[in-house]
């Protein structure tokens, strides 16, 4: 008897662990910050950190690279998502080993995805070679600078590939049983495979394929390995300016980049606010709807 009170205690304890060791990291880095590091002598909470991020030169135009490569790419992959499950959902092949296919790429390591992205799409890489075989362009040094460029299309096309096999990992299963019911009774009645999709199927996955987006747009804004590999000199993305500083000799330079997460977990939670803020206005709206019926 006591085993099984135990048991579900137990099976909670490693998820109680991840919790407390990820809020413990969370609160030091914090800490640091605010410029408390006893270590180096630093015992005093301060906002100079903060203030010479948003103070330095080089900010706006960082920003302005994160947002603009994680907004686009997390746009462009949920797009390329929805229109994959929509064509395994309307084929009846949510259950098909083309499914595993597609999901691939989401157990593959972001430095690999990197390193394919310069054998793909470099001035040396296999697409160029192929356009210059085929007569598209006379030389290899003609086809587009897509790596190590200001406006980030390596780094975009990156993770494109990357997130969009997670879009159909997230929302396939519901739109199939969702397909499976409403969508199914709607062509049924009359309606095309395609016109239920789009008017009873993907509308009441809408939530969730939000939920999706949101989910790779923050993961893409905090991360460093793709805009640190395949991403210009100038600007650098957020989380490479903090990573720079977070391996700087010098360790008083350590509040520093902990300021500049601090800047890109400010913007992660302003987005969840306005993603949470959205939810309970539809939801108000679902209430309003029902109650006047």
């Amino acid at each position: 008897m006591r085993a099984r009170k135990a048991a579900p205690y137990l099976l909670l304890l490693p998820h109680i662990l991840l919790t407390a060791l990820f809020v413990a990291g969370l609160a030091a880095g914090i800490g640091q910050s605010l410029g408390l590091m006893p270590a180096l002598g630093l015992t005093e909470p301060t906002l100079d950190y903060y203030r010479e991020a948003f103070t330095r030169p080089d900010m706006v135009r960082a920003v302005l690279y994160s947002l603009r490569t994680a907004a686009v790419s997390a746009l462009i992959a949920t797009a390329a998502g929805v229109g994959i499950c929509a064509v395994l959902v309307i084929s009846r092949r949510t259950h098909d080993r083309l499914v595993g296919l597609v999901r691939l790429p989401i157990a593959v390591p972001h430095v690999v995805v990197a390193l394919l992205t310069v054998l793909l799409c470099s001035q040396n890489g296999l697409l160029a070679r192929l356009a210059c075989l085929f007569g598209l362009i006379d030389e290899q040094s003609q086809f587009p600078a897509l790596l190590y460029d200001g406006w980030g299309v390596g780094v975009i096309l990156a993770y494109v590939w990357k997130e969009t096999p997670f879009i159909v990992y997230f929302v396939l299963s519901l739109m199939a049983n969702i397909d499976g019911s409403l969508g199914q009774t709607a062509v049924n009645l009359g309606a095309g495979p395609w016109r239920a999709f789009c008017r009873v199927t993907l509308p009441l996955c809408r939530d969730t394929v939000l939920s999706g987006f949101l989910i790779i747009f923050v993961f893409a804004l905090g991360a460093y390995e793709l805009p640190f590999l395949l991403g210009a000199t100038a600007p650098k993305a957020l989380p490479v300016l903090a990573y720079i500083e977070y391996v700087h000799p010098d360790m008083h330079h350590r509040p520093y980049a902990m300021a500049l997460n601090g800047v890109v977990i400010l913007i992660s939670v302003l987005s969840a606010l306005a993603y949470y803020a959205l939810m309970r206005r539809k939801a108000a709206a679902l209430r309003e709807r029902g109650g006047t019926r």
